[in-house]
């Protein structure tokens, strides 16, 4: 594709985007099934240009008044991606000139706002949790997120895996915390090797790894991911339990269930029961009270620790979403406990940084409910032999919650609680 239509292609792409009626993603696979005559090289510029734009939107809205030019086109070329010259090429002497500009200015001369990214409403919590580490979440959080892929270990070994890898063409790094991980800087097609084909591999956070291995769950038990979504944690906890027993695989929404499909066909897992529910009282629920083993409560959050991935998430969302979805999960965590029987384990996790949708839930949950038992996540994790240094903290011991941090950890940032029903 020509230089500059590509570059209009990203600004019109950007136009709809930066509505925010939408996810960014929805909008870019939308415009993708719009505009199929596209490569891969195109496509792939189109979306990193926009969430480019959408990781420095504050930045990139104080340069673009001294810019020339709509709007959308001036933020475009400030985020776009590829090389330089090829962005240059699409551009008349006044574009260069005042890009030129922009290049030059020192980012130590910007003011807070245009230096972190972030809504406002967000920055002080986060400061009032790291203190003076914020500027490196901050920074972390302006970067792409790498690839983390789970191997099936129900099928494969990660090391035969992470070789055919390397013969594709594709090298990848164990995972420092979870055994079933691999770690790819790049981002290729993976529907086309023969090892997604078959189940060996899938696109899974690390972070999200971790919360299917602290479940534990174990061969021939009953076992529920309450809110199961598209099912990435219900396949792994189903190879762990090595394809036995039954795990129910429950959500609201039969759409995101829909996705599951595909993907329980490639594990070869047929322990794996999906079951959409129409709220946390379900029938269905009630009639496995008191009798499931293991249950997981991955519960809808605002997503703030995913920001690598969807950016446009800081500017959807509010303080007052944040509190009406904290209403939503302690409703869900304490439908979700009365699926366990005495001995079992329950297991509550967002992928949200804010203590509101995290800490203040799992202790709310401790206090009002006597008959369940805090697992302090450091020994989970030691059994594991996980490492607990610095992915526990909270806690009377230091080291009752699972905390993972984008810029200490690598992985998207992620919060659990664990209990035994006693």
């Amino acid at each position: 594709m020509h230089p500059r239509a590509l570059l209009d292609a990203c600004a019109d792409l950007l136009q709809q985007v930066l509505r925010l009626e939408h996810p960014a993603d929805a909008v870019v696979s939308r415009y993708f099934r719009e505009h199929r005559a596209m490569g891969p090289r195109e496509r792939a510029t189109l979306a990193e240009t926009v969430y480019t734009v959408l990781r420095k939107k504050l930045l990139f809205e104080h340069l673009a008044p001294s810019g020339s030019g709509p709007k959308p086109r001036r933020l475009a070329i400030l985020g776009f991606h590829g090389p330089r010259d090829f962005l240059r090429s699409a551009l008349d002497e006044q574009e260069k000139r005042w890009l030129d500009q922009c290049d030059a200015i020192d980012p130590r001369d910007l003011l807070e706002r245009h230096r972190h990214n972030l809504p406002e409403w967000l920055v002080q919590p986060l400061k009032d949790q790291l203190g003076d580490e914020f500027w490196a979440l901050a920074e972390s959080l302006n970067q792409p997120a790498p690839l983390d892929l789970r191997v099936n270990m129900l099928t494969d070994k990660r090391d035969d895996v992470r070789q055919e890898l390397q013969r594709a063409g594709l090298p990848s790094e164990p995972t420092p915390y979870s055994p079933w991980g691999l770690r790819l800087e790049d981002k290729p097609a993976l529907t086309r090797l023969e090892a997604f084909t078959r189940g060996a591999i899938e696109v899974q956070d690390e972070g999200s790894q971790l919360l299917s291995l602290l479940l534990e769950a174990r061969r021939g038990e009953m076992v529920v991911d309450f809110c199961a979504g598209a099912g990435g944690k219900t396949l792994a906890i189903g190879a762990a339990m090595r394809n036995t027993g039954r795990l129910y695989a429950f959500d609201t929404s039969a759409h995101r269930l829909d996705a599951l499909k595909p993907r329980l066909a490639r594990s070869q897992l047929s322990n794996v029961h999906p079951a959409a529910i129409a709220h946390e009282r379900d029938e269905r629920i009630k009639r496995l009270a008191g009798k499931i083993d293991r249950v997981i409560v991955d519960a809808p959050c605002s997503g703030l620790g995913t920001l690598r991935r969807n950016p446009d998430l800081k500017w959807r969302q509010s303080p007052q979403a944040v509190q009406e979805m904290t209403i939503k999960q302690a409703a869900i965590l304490r439908s979700a406990a009365r699926l366990l029987k005495p001995g079992g384990r329950l297991l509550y996790a967002t992928c949200s940084v804010l203590p509101e949708e995290n800490e203040q839930i799992a202790q709310a949950f401790t206090a009002e409910h006597g008959e369940f038992e805090v697992l302090p996540v450091a020994g989970l994790l030691d059994g594991l032999k996980v490492a607990p240094d610095g992915l526990a903290s909270g806690g009377a011991a230091g080291g009752d919650y699972l905390r993972l941090w984008p810029h200490r950890h690598r992985t998207d940032g992620f919060f659990a609680a664990a209990w035994l029903r006693r």
